[in-house]
């Protein structure tokens, strides 16, 4: 045997083991996402990096069914802070840096360290986190797609469109590995534009009454009064003369996430030390807080927001035309080439919010009780509800529709991070499987609009509501 042959048969060895186990280097895995010091980054809530969620459910395939029908609904990767996050975060560094003479223990880094982040782009490590959502997407759903390609929409943000492109790279990688040509290579993507005014079910914007409601706010604000007093007392301490306010210090905390997804290393950042476990899990709940009320079941509106993509799915599901007043771009989804009926693979790219939205227009967490806002609650608690859980960097929800043997109709499930949800608003079984029409019938919420009525009123002011 030749030193070519040799090399060659180690070669095939290790593209089928990586491509069997999601080897990636460090710590990050397709198939597992970032397990770096899980303790502390699964608890960055929306900041998160991806990971897989546990889940009570096997999410493997029931052995008796065949998935017909897939979508994934995903969240662009890691990004740098927003625009004016990174000038909030550049301001309390700053502040620090000019009135603290002294940096000691575990804020000696401190001494030589220097706000560098951007604003708004995606990140090295949240490229690859999108690659190894294709990779994953391919993967799971290989019996179709080795046959057929995805049709693929992405909102219109940068950060958005470079998500979906990375994703097909994933899947492309994944689709030519056992040397079958693709000649569709790059694949093409479907925009959607959030220009003010367009209708975009990817991306809110429209309803009026909504966007004025400071519910998340009030709420976060409230909690924070709770959790943060302590931290910052202990800031100050340690920096002394910074005269760190409670802001600040979610600020700061920001900084951990943040600056831990911009590294080309496994290593958290020198931020993350900062905090105890407990202090996370309380900055988690802050986060979570902000997505409830925000886009959830806790403002009013929030579900409302989601109604337009609900209305997509069940027309996918389905194979029937789109039936919606709210946020449908009609423009695109009367055309068959920008919203093709019949595929069995689909996947969009949106944002955190717009997720957290369509989460709660299908209904998806309708156990989770009403959030506190003046003490935490334990994911558990919240049956599985947490901004780390539900939209991390590169979240990623699976929707399926699967024929099984001994069943006359096809059954949904849906899959949040690799986390089977029970679908109980339509009688889930034991493998979170409802009936395709129980499902589309328990989305009469959507079907009906919403409160999309209430989105243009003027006393439509949503900010008074009171929060438990």
């Amino acid at each position: 045997m030749t030193l070519a042959t040799l090399t060659a048969g180690f070669i095939a060895l290790w593209m089928l083991f990586s491509r069997e186990s999601g080897a990636t280097a460090g710590c990050d895995s397709v198939l597992e996402g970032y397990q770096c010091q899980p303790e502390l980054s699964h608890a960055w809530g929306q900041y998160s990096p991806y990971f897989k969620v546990p889940s009570e459910i096997s999410s493997d395939v029931p052995s008796h069914c065949h998935v017909a029908f897939a979508q994934v609904l995903s969240r662009h990767g890691a990004r740098d802070p927003t625009m004016s996050k990174t000038l909030a975060y550049s301001q309390v560094i700053g502040k620090i840096k000019s009135k603290v003479r002294i940096f000691q223990g575990d804020f000696a880094f401190l001494a030589n360290y220097s706000y560098t982040l951007g604003a708004d782009q995606l990140t090295d490590f949240g490229k690859r986190e999108l690659v190894n959502s294709g990779r994953a997407f391919f993967n799971r759903y290989e019996d179709l797609a080795k046959n057929t390609l995805p049709f693929v929409r992405a909102s219109g943000q940068p950060r958005v469109i470079d998500s979906a492109q990375e994703f097909n790279k994933g899947f492309h990688r994944e689709k030519t590995a056992g040397g079958t040509q693709d000649d569709e290579y790059p694949y093409s993507v479907t925009v959607i534009s959030e220009a003010d005014g367009s209708n975009n079910t990817l991306d809110h914007g429209l309803c009026t009454a909504f966007e004025t409601s400071n519910i998340s706010s009030t709420a976060q604000a409230t909690y924070a009064s709770v959790f943060t007093p302590s931290i910052t007392a202990r800031l100050n301490a340690n920096l002394p003369n910074a005269s760190l306010t409670l802001t600040d210090t979610i600020l700061i905390m920001d900084l951990c996430p943040f600056e831990t997804v911009v590294s080309s290393s496994s290593n958290l950042s020198p931020f993350c030390a900062l905090f105890t476990r407990a202090e996370w899990k309380q900055y988690d709940y802050y986060q979570t807080l902000g997505k409830y009320y925000g886009y959830g079941a806790g403002n009013p509106l929030g579900p409302t927001q989601g109604v337009g993509f609900v209305n997509e799915l069940v027309a996918r599901l389905t194979g029937k035309p789109v039936v919606d007043h709210t946020s449908v771009n009609r423009t695109l989804d009367t055309n068959p080439n920008t919203f093709p009926l019949g595929r069995s693979l689909y996947a969009d790219f949106g944002h955190d919010n717009d997720m957290t939205a369509v989460f709660a227009a299908l209904g998806l967490y309708n156990s989770t009780l009403p959030l506190s806002t003046t003490h935490t609650m334990t994911v558990e608690e919240m049956h599985g509800y947490s901004a780390a859980w539900t939209v991390p960097f590169a979240a990623r929800a699976y929707f399926e529709k699967l024929q099984c043997d001994g069943e006359e109709e096809e059954m949904v499930r849906v899959l949040v991070n690799e986390r089977v949800l029970p679908l109980e608003s339509c009688g889930g079984d034991t493998l979170g499987r409802c009936m395709l029409g129980r499902f589309v019938e328990s989305l009469g919420f959507a079907q009906a609009g919403g409160y999309w009525n209430q989105c243009f009123e003027e006393s439509g002011e949503r900010g008074d509501v009171e929060v438990a």
